[in-house]
């Protein structure tokens, strides 16, 4: 079982994917979002099968983000040593935290529009974690994962000149633009994902970019969880992107997108994005 939501920007339809039915969970939710996934999304689901209508045409729908609207997210930088050294820095003895505002969500084959003055933009796949249950100064006695809902696939776009040239100290302004967080296909449960070792490539005009293992993390799920946990209160609905490993435009090895390039991502179990640069309007 994984989820979804289909459907036009602003009308997404919650679906449950269930082998290859998608199966409508307006019966039992509104939609995916903080309520829903803190209240034992898969069991609501599998108790209330036999009652839910399935989804016509699903297949044909567009795919929105799997999440509703975010209420925090919480972005990971520097979490991958090779990544933190062709930037230009030393691996953090740390977890180094910043934020993207909920706007920047958009669906995962959404078009990307650029942003005017935009032209250091940058592509960073990533494992995106999603809360499902509240965390707030956890314990070694607590198990991290288990305030974990699900995992999907992010896209943190950046727009390196105005992160790290005319920051002002903080790198949120080249992160926050909208559309700069494509998310999905899907929302994977806890339950289905191992966390520890998934494959994750990145791809630009079907050339290969970035081709990793989040068994390279510096800092893994369980400790990216207690770490935030000690600074902040994780809600359900809440979502972690851990970091991005090497391959980026920041590098030098590769130019930075430009209008008609198209971006492909892929983690293992978690399916693939792609996103089609727009030249700025």
């Amino acid at each position: 079982m994984y989820f979804q939501r289909l459907g036009p920007i602003g009308a997404e339809v919650p679906v449950a994917v269930v082998g290859e039915v998608a199966y409508d969970l307006r019966p039992i939710t509104t939609d995916i979002g903080g309520a829903f996934i803190g209240s034992d999304p898969v069991g609501t689901v599998e108790r209330a099968l036999p009652r839910l209508p399935v989804l016509e045409n699903a297949q044909s729908l567009r795919v929105g983000a799997p999440i509703a609207r975010p209420g925090a997210i919480y972005c990971v930088g520097m979490n991958y040593a090779a990544h933190a050294l062709e930037g230009g820095s030393l691996p953090p003895k740390d977890v180094v935290m910043f934020f993207k505002p909920p706007h920047t969500v958009a669906g995962p084959n959404d078009d990307f529009s650029a942003p005017t003055g935009a032209l250091k933009l940058d592509w960073e796949v990533e494992l995106a974690v999603v809360v499902g249950k509240r965390a707030w100064r956890l314990d070694e006695t607590d198990s991290p994962l288990d305030h974990v809902a699900g995992y999907t696939i992010a896209n943190d776009l950046s727009e390196r000149e105005w992160q790290l040239e005319i920051s002002g100290g903080q790198w949120s302004k080249g992160k926050s633009g909208p559309g700069f967080l494509p998310l999905g296909p899907w929302l994977a449960p806890a339950s289905e994902i191992m966390p520890s070792d998934l494959h994750l490539q990145s791809f630009v005009n079907g050339e290969p970019r970035q081709d990793s293992s989040t068994s390279d993390l510096i800092f893994d799920v369980p400790t990216i969880i207690h770490d935030l946990s000690q600074f902040t209160v994780l809600e359900p609905g809440d979502v972690i992107l851990t970091g991005t490993p090497e391959g980026v435009a920041l590098s030098g090895r590769f130019p930075y997108l430009k209008p008609d390039d198209v971006m492909d991502l892929e983690i293992q179990h978690l399916g693939h994005q792609r996103q089609r640069v727009l030249p700025a309007s």
